[in-house]
């Protein structure tokens, strides 16, 4: 077996420029692209595949520019290829930039095992999607093994994917160490600055360069000479690597399997390993990744469930003490004033399935710039805590004036029309949380917060009293009834709103509100009365 299919020498990686132009570039090639700003996507990249492609790209580029004692990007195309060539002395015509090479040589993101060994392997793949595969109970979020005209770069993606975010998937197949468990998943949480794909990498491999030594210290990683690409080193299967033999900025793999080229038809074989490529059990999840929360009290990596980023997940992430900001999250001086994003992206996986791909953008306006560049975002935190907390009574003042509609204003109501309750009350959760970081930005930004914050309350009210009122359809249909659980419900919303026992600042806004109209009211009628004299 030869070596074929080169990512330094052959154009296999496509993206689109900012005009929808396609064009083919080598992996030097790309990344002068993205020296230029001029990659606006790949267009064979599948979303989960982003932010594993974006970490490979931008710790990549940071492993050479170290070894080559550079803190700027190299400017030509021939520059990058001698220096990803200098990361593997060993295998200088270039093996461990191949798609193929023999068992005995390292392939792209592929570990060297013993000559002829895969030839006992008994784990066939025959698409890329059957390799990096979204596990899923019944088969329909992402259809399993249909890629079945793959090119090149559906594999270099689907590599990309496998060995440098998968966990644990049955014995053998063990995750990697940049999670909290084989049954976590390696969250992404950073900063995004206005332009295409690479303002965002160039940002982020200053960032880890400027951050190193720190990475080495607080994870006590190797300063010179630990081991950056690990797949460069031969794998039996049987032995792991320790922890601290590694660069801060490693790429890893996770699984033993080689690709195979018959022609220009591709297909990997796989098969089992005896432990991790790397231990690093105990650790977590904490491992210096530049783009994954930890947890301030427990001291372990973030791990999503089903319920993605929401806005109490996101807000925390963002603003609170509860997780200790990421490299790539902290705001800096060079940053832009305006437009700036932070992104949220994570797979979450359970035991045996995937629950989905999340992906959340929360905006970062002038003054959050400006307190999270002062690291003073316990302000915006305390605003977003209010916000949180308000939106939690809404919904539990809406879930029980639903159970009065439903249950015809019983005392007592079933299971059934409680959860009949919550699926209507959750409708309005979500909405709010779709708009929440847009409305938190309005209050950030506005000179009278206090005045922003009221509108906001009584907005919300009136958004929880249109659920209410959607949902009459639901309740009693017979005249005798229809009314009194009416009624009821909105008695029991509306008034408990405005009583001793509701949230204070709710009541207060609402009291305020309704005295307003009052007076509105009493002078329109007095008006009238003036005018029919």
């Amino acid at each position: 077996m030869h070596i074929q299919f080169s990512l330094l020498d052959q154009a296999l990686i496509r993206y689109r420029t900012s005009n929808r132009q396609e064009r083919y570039a080598t992996l030097p090639e790309l990344l002068i692209a993205f020296n230029n700003d001029e990659v606006s996507d790949f267009p064979a990249l599948r979303p989960h595949q982003r932010h594993p492609w974006h970490a490979f790209l931008v710790q990549l580029a940071a492993i050479a520019l170290h070894a080559a004692k550079r803190d700027t990007p190299f400017e030509t195309a021939g520059e990058w290829r001698t220096a990803l060539l200098a990361l593997t002395p060993d295998d200088s015509d270039g093996a461990a930039f191949s798609l193929v090479a023999p068992d005995d040589r390292p392939a792209f993101l592929q570990a060297p095992c013993e000559r002829g060994a895969s030839r006992t392997w008994k784990k066939c793949l025959a698409t890329p999607d059957a390799l990096d595969m979204l596990v899923t109970s019944k088969n329909h979020d992402l259809k399993a093994q249909r890629m079945a005209h793959a090119q090149a770069e559906d594999w270099i993606y689907a590599l990309v994917s496998l060995q440098t975010q998968d966990g644990f998937l049955g014995a053998g197949n063990y995750g990697i160490s940049r999670m909290n468990g084989g049954f976590a998943s390696r969250p992404a949480f950073g900063v995004v600055p206005i332009g295409r794909w690479g303002k965002r990498w160039a940002r982020d491999v200053r960032l880890l360069l400027r951050n190193r030594n720190q990475i080495v210290e607080m994870f006590e990683l190797k300063e010179k000479d630990g081991i950056a690409l690990v797949w460069l080193q031969p794998w039996d299967g049987a032995s792991s690597l320790s922890f601290d033999q590694l660069d801060p900025f490693y790429i890893e793999v996770c699984r033993r399997v080689r690709i195979q080229a018959h022609g220009e038809t591709f297909a990997a074989i796989a098969t089992t390993s005896k432990t991790t490529r790397i231990a690093a059990k105990e650790r977590c999840g904490k491992t210096g990744d530049a783009w994954t929360p930890i947890e301030a009290a427990e001291g372990k990596a973030l791990s999503i469930t089903a319920r993605g980023f929401d806005y109490k997940l996101a807000s925390a992430l963002a603003f609170s003490s509860e997780y200790k900001p990421t490299i790539t999250q902290n705001v800096q001086e060079d940053d832009a004033k305006e437009g700036l994003v932070i992104l949220a992206q994570a797979i979450a996986r359970g035991k045996g399935k995937t629950e989905g791909y999340h992906e959340r953008r929360i905006p970062i306006t002038t003054k959050m710039r400006d307190l999270m560049l002062r690291q003073s975002s316990d302000e915006v935190a305390k605003v977003a805590q209010e916000r949180i907390t308000a939106i939690s009574d809404v919904r539990k003042t809406l879930w029980g004036a639903l159970c009065a509609l439903l249950g015809n204003d019983a005392q007592n109501v079933s299971d059934e029309i409680k959860n009949k309750a919550g699926k209507f009350a959750s409708a309005f959760e979500q909405g709010e949380d779709q708009r929440f970081f847009d409305d938190l930005g309005k209050e950030i930004e506005a000179d009278d917060r206090d005045g922003e914050h009221d509108q906001w309350l009584l907005a919300i009210v009136d958004r929880a009293a249109a659920v209410l009122e959607q949902a009459f359809v639901a309740g009693p249909r017979s005249a005798e009834r229809v009314y009194r659980a009416r009624g009821a419900a909105l008695s029991r919303f509306h008034g408990f709103l405005r009583s001793e026992k509701a949230p204070n600042r709710i009541a207060r806004v609402l009291k305020d509100r309704d005295e307003a109209r009052k007076a509105a009211q009493s002078e329109s009628f007095e008006g009238d009365s003036d005018d029919s004299n």
